[in-house]
Formats: structure tokens, sequence, C-alpha cells
């Protein structure tokens, strides 16, 4: 295959890639994201400073969460209003390990300020609070948020929920909070009512193969329509859907994952049209698994782990 073959290939499947869909999770999490911006551009206009709330996107892996928050925070960014200096909407994935040290280096960081490792947390955290203020920032986005306390004591969790109600709280610049990440993230938010009080949850639910499978082909749809690909007349029965859905894990961010890597095996073979090979194809090359444990061509697929990688027959019989 040539590479220039490749090459527009690649540049479709990232086209594919970089398309969203808007979906019911997502109007929700901008409606909320849109009132808290109105309410705080509101404040700063008025000169009040006042204890602001947040948004707690959950979600298992796979389900669209992280994608649905990136995709609110670019669209904010270009509306919300701020000196070219400032740094309106800051997104940060909680780094590794999460100590309330190191993660307010990373915050300084993604602030553009230079940090100084030798420098003690209570220093670290007032840099970040007077930082936060010096650029205007409305909103801080953390993503992978439930390592905040994955694996801390009580008193370290304590910690972490004392600095995030701190900068919600703060006097002089109080910070609207957009945490993201599984459903660990609603253990640290229960662990202090003061605080799981301060956030709006939206959860991220698991799609059903009895209840969404019109959704999941109206998804198909939307990213098969912008290719030049016909559409095999099984892709579009009940039969099939149940089988991509449990490939997908029931995630709704797996089964457009999943799509456009089948468009992938399509266009890859120089097909016209896309058919449930290539989804057994696609399936195939992400788990690394034989045709009996592949969810498109197995009978017994609802056996199967979609989530396990090079899966062995003998394990699961």
């Amino acid at each position: 295959m040539s590479d220039a073959h490749l090459q527009l290939i690649g540049e479709q499947i990232a086209d594919l890639q970089a398309h969203f869909v808007r979906h019911e999770g997502f109007r929700r999490l901008e409606e909320d994201f849109r009132l808290l911006r109105h309410r705080r551009e509101a404040d700063i206009k008025a000169g009040r400073s006042r204890e602001v709330r947040g948004i707690a996107v959950i979600g298992a892996s796979g389900s669209g969460k992280t994608t649905a928050v990136d995709r609110l925070l670019r669209n904010a960014a270009s509306v919300v209003k701020a000196d070219p200096d400032h740094r309106a909407i800051i997104s940060l994935r909680v780094p590794s390990p999460a100590t309330v040290k190191y993660v307010g280096q990373t915050i300084l960081r993604g602030l553009g300020y230079p940090v100084n490792g030798r420098r003690e947390s209570w220093y670290v955290w007032n840099l970040v609070r007077y930082q936060l203020k010096e650029r205007q920032t409305l909103f801080l986005h953390l993503d992978e948020a439930q390592d905040l306390a994955a694996k801390g004591t009580e008193r370290e969790r304590q910690s972490v929920v004392n600095l995030l109600k701190s900068l919600m709280q703060d006097p002089d610049w109080p910070i609207c909070l957009v945490l993201s990440g599984t459903g660990e993230l609603a253990d640290i938010l229960n662990f202090d009512p003061q605080l799981g009080r301060r956030f709006q949850p939206i959860r991220f639910e698991p799609i059903s193969e009895l209840a969404d499978l019109a959704k999941v082909r109206d998804l198909l749809s939307a990213y098969i329509g912008k290719t030049v690909l016909a559409v095999d007349p099984d892709i579009e029965s009940d039969a099939f859907g149940t089988r991509l859905v449990h490939a997908a894990a029931n995630e709704f961010g797996l089964v457009i994952e999943i799509a456009i890597a089948a468009i992938e095996v399509a266009l890859l073979r120089r097909a016209t049209t896309l058919t449930v090979a290539d989804f057994a194809g696609a399936f195939r090359r992400r788990a690394g698994c034989i045709d009996g444990l592949n969810p498109f061509v197995a009978e017994n697929f609802r056996r199967i782990d979609p989530r396990e990688l090079l899966a062995e027959e003998d394990r699961i019989r």
C-alpha cells in the first residue's frame, strides 16, 4: 500500500476522531457550565467575591467524559472575555504521584509560572492562589481527579478536600472547579459533605442494549456519513447493535472508538461498503484476540470480557 494512500486514510481518520456528536450528557454539562460562567462574570462585574460552585463529571473509562469536557472547554475558551495575558480556563491532568505539593506545582506550570521544587507545600499553594488571581482564572479543570486521594490516608484525603474547598471559598478570587474522573471521584466528594454540596454532579451513565440501540444507530450514521462508505444492512440490525454495545463495554465513548477503527479497517482494504467483518477486524486489532473471543464473531459473545486484552479461550470456558 502506497504511502500516499496511507496518508489519505490517516487524514480521514484524524478528521473522524476530531468530529464530535453532541449528546444528552454533553448538553447538560454545557448548560451547567454556562450558568456558572455567567454567575461568576456577573459577580466580577459587580465587584462581588463569594463562594462559587463546581461541576463533577463522573463516568467509567471509555464513557466519553474527557472528550466532552475537552470540547466544552475549547468552546468556552473562544467566548470567555479575558486579556491575552490572562488564563481564564486552565485544564490539567492530576499528576502521579498526586501529592498536595505536586498538584500545586502542576497547576503553577499550567499557569506558565516557573516552579521551584524545593519550596514547601504551603508556599506552593499560596503561589497557586496568587497566580490564579493574577491570571484572572475563572475555571480550573482537573482530569482523573479520583487520583487526588486514591491511595492517601484519611488525613491526606482531608488535606485534599480542604484545598479544594479553599480554592472555591477564596475571599479574594474564588475558582470554579471542574473535576472529571471515574466513580472513585464521588468518594472524595462524599468524604466531606461541605465539599459535596458545592458540586453539581453529572454522571455519564453506561449505555444499554435494551434502551439505547436507536441512539447507537444514530451515532454510527453520524460517523459513517462523513465517509464515502456504504453500509451493509446487517450493521443496521438490532442483533449487530447488541454486539457493538457489548464490545464497547456499554460505554458511549468506546462505541465511537470501535466505529472509527472499523471504518479504518474498511478503508485499508479499499472497500466501498462497511461490513460486520470490519468491526470484527477492528476489535481483533484492538484486543489482540482470537475469533472465539471476538464479540462480533463468537456465538456466545456475552461471556467475553471486552476490556481484556490478549484473552485466552481456556480462561473463560
